[in-house]
């Protein structure tokens, strides 16, 4: 890996990483909301409005669904991650064995 592909590939992990922070925190978010709209189900069970059961069990559905989607983002940047540390590490030991380090210490 040269030098110039090496700044790039750095760069595009440096994002990925930023992303799942960002992702990292929306998904911390999307389960206190799940906690709380199972919650407001709860109480509204304990409370037999039966109206009230309907609507918060959609919507708990409907943020659980959310969750799901935000968990599998989440998982498929930490899955990049991991690809791209692996290239940057393949393409530094390409480029010992080229300029004819062993890559043993």
């Amino acid at each position: 890996m040269r030098s110039a592909e090496m700044i790039i590939a750095s760069a595009r992990l440096t994002e990925l990483c930023e992303c799942a922070a960002l992702l990292r925190r929306t998904r911390a978010r999307s389960e206190e909301i799940v906690d709380e709209a199972r919650a407001l189900l709860e109480e509204a069970m304990d409370d037999g409005d039966l109206e009230r059961v309907v609507l918060l069990r959609e919507q708990l559905e409907l943020a659980r669904a959310k969750y799901a989607q935000i968990l599998d983002a989440y998982m498929r940047i930490l899955q990049r991650i991991t690809e791209e540390r692996q290239e940057i590490i393949e393409g530094q030991l390409d480029r010992g064995r080229i300029s004819g380090l062993s890559g043993v210490a």
